[in-house]
């Protein structure tokens, strides 16, 4: 009898191990296919790409635990941008980049500026008289901070082996506000990102043109998909495994172009959209991206 009983007491230890390790495994392989909560994983960079409508915004954590915040979308954007910063426990954004100035990439940055402490900021040297844009040097001037000017050649970052580059603009005149666009090329260990703001064709050709390298596995598509970026020759360049369009659900400009899209269809591109999934968030380690 008492063999009985211990031959009965190792059944369901063994039953117990079994079922604990195949949870184990679920568990293991949820974590390489989504990224479950916003906690900062430990070493790791983080990408959000918020979904503010028509416009841009973008929370990058850094594995040093610094945080970067790329454009922060239109004038009504800003009640979404400031309680995500804080949901994400954000209290200090080291690095503040306005990539142009056009409404629905700096619209809420005067409201960023006033609600957290403040590092870098970064703008390229361009200019428009929009009630927006001096809102924005206003509140600058308010918090006594100086713009370190974003163009091509700047160094943001250079920490072993997480690097932060400003590839474009290229030149100091454009016709086009678009083509200022600030260019941030973000790598992490054999990772890369690759943020194009609103810069369009004649962007991507200066830059390809210096011989910088755009490879990234990650590519913002730039202006929000339209026609008027992501040039074939540029895309075959950063040879992206996934390309993320922020975009206003059913928005006037009828963005993105599909013309684009089928660009990226065609080279075999898994594309992510804010107005499809709304915030998108991408992690490394590294060595893979997770979503």
């Amino acid at each position: 009898m008492k063999r009985i009983f211990l031959f009965f007491l190792a059944f369901l230890f063994l039953v117990g191990c079994s079922n604990h390790a195949a949870r184990e495994a679920n568990i293991n392989n949820e974590q390489v296919s989504t990224t479950v909560s916003h906690t900062q994983p430990v070493n790791w960079l983080k990408v959000h790409f918020l979904d503010v409508g028509q416009g841009d915004s973008i929370l990058v954590q850094f594995p040093n635990g610094k945080n970067m915040l790329v454009d922060a979308g239109t004038n009504e954007s800003a009640s979404t941008i400031i309680n995500y910063l804080n949901n994400n426990g954000i209290r200090k954004l080291d690095y503040l980049v306005g990539t142009h100035p056009h409404e629905d990439h700096i619209g809420s940055l005067d409201a960023v500026l006033k609600n957290f402490e403040i590092g870098e900021v970064l703008m390229p040297k361009a200019t428009t008289n929009t009630q927006t844009f001096r809102d924005v040097l206003a509140e600058l001037k308010n918090k006594g901070l100086q713009v370190m000017t974003a163009k091509a050649g700047v160094c943001v970052i250079d920490d072993g082996g997480l690097s932060v580059n400003i590839l474009g603009p290229c030149g100091a005149a454009y016709e086009s506000l678009n083509n200022f666009s600030a260019v941030i090329k973000i790598k992490y260990g054999d990772v890369a990102f690759l943020l194009m703001g609103d810069a369009e064709a004649l962007s991507e050709k200066e830059i390809l043109a210096t011989g910088a390298d755009v490879r990234a596995q990650v590519l913002k598509v730039g202006h929000h998909g339209s026609q008027s970026s992501t040039s074939l020759d540029f895309l075959k360049a950063v040879n992206p495994e996934l390309a993320v369009i922020s975009v206003g659900a059913g928005n006037d400009y009828h963005l993105p172009h599909q013309a684009t899209l089928n660009k990226l269809q065609k080279a075999g591109i898994t594309v992510l959209r804010t107005d499809q999934t709304g915030t998108i968030v991408i992690s490394t380690d590294g060595r893979k991206i997770y979503r």
